[in-house]
């Protein structure tokens, strides 16, 4: 099979599952709180499924910024935070996962066209080309980083140093990609990381758990649905979203729903991503 007969399928596939979770979002249960989307890279111009077109981004953010209360994370912490029984009001979280070139170049003008606020998890490691993006992703820079920083409308969370399933480290290496991480964002920014995401949404370990909650004030996996308030800020969910995506599916996913497809795609990731490290 060629790799365009692959992606054709991949697509087909992926289109028949989207149209069944707008149906299952019928009878699912779907908590109202606050939605944390994923993004990952614009403009581009490949294949991937999460390398959006800028036109299709910037539609995007115009359409959440007339319809939806898009907050800070930060912000998103406080109202989770709050007890169980607080009334929540719907909210949206624009969350970005690596630090590749096109943020700084594609991204960032667009949520500052739209006034928006959104969080960048940022892997270290990769700044500057000190480690190859496995996808071929141009780097990030450090003067790029410094103006993402200085933008103030982009906060900075981690995502390790290297990008690495922490599940699957000895506790030493768990402390050290954390820590790494965290002074290099202090560094480079002058901010703190209060905020992590696991690479790949994998999981962690016990120990891993246990070194994050020591650092941080949150941390996102990408179980579907919304964020409600009591929730524990450690578990967080977010949705990720992709070039495929229409209009239809944007707005159920920024309302929380459309989890049938994340059930269905963390199932597939337990497979896809067993016996590797990155």
């Amino acid at each position: 099979m060629t790799v365009q007969t692959k992606d054709a399928v991949r697509r087909t596939v992926g289109a028949v599952v989207k149209e069944a979770s707008l149906a299952a979002d019928r009878v699912m249960p779907r908590a109202t709180g606050i939605t944390l989307l994923i993004y990952h890279r614009v403009g581009l111009g490949t294949s991937s499924l999460v390398d959006l077109p800028v036109a299709d981004f910037d539609a995007q953010m115009a359409y959440l910024a007339a319809n939806h209360r898009v907050i800070g994370l930060g912000d998103a912490c406080a109202e989770i935070g709050a007890p169980s029984s607080t009334a929540m009001k719907p909210g949206v979280v624009l969350t970005f996962d690596d630090g590749t070139a096109d943020f700084v170049d594609n991204t960032l003008p667009i949520l500052a066209k739209h006034r928006l606020a959104a969080t960048l998890y940022l892997a270290t490691g990769f700044v500057d080309g000190a480690i190859p993006w496995f996808d071929g992703s141009p780097a990030m820079t450090r003067a790029g980083l410094k103006e993402v920083a200085d933008s103030g409308v982009v906060e900075i969370g981690s995502h390790t140093h290297r990008h690495l399933l922490l599940d699957r480290l000895p506790d030493h290496e768990i402390a050290d990609e954390l820590d790494r991480s965290i002074d290099l964002i202090g560094e480079w920014c002058g901010m703190t990381a209060h905020d992590f995401a696991y690479p790949k949404a994998v999981p962690p370990s016990s120990a891993a758990d246990r070194e994050v909650r020591k650092r941080f004030r949150s941390a996102a996996l990408a179980t579907p649905g919304a964020n409600s308030a009591g929730q524990d800020p450690f578990t967080l969910r977010r949705t990720p979203i992709q070039t495929t995506d229409s209009r239809r599916h944007l707005a159920a996913k920024a309302s929380g729903g459309m989890r049938l497809e994340s059930i269905l795609r963390d199932r597939v990731n337990v497979v896809r991503y067993r016996g590797k490290t990155v």
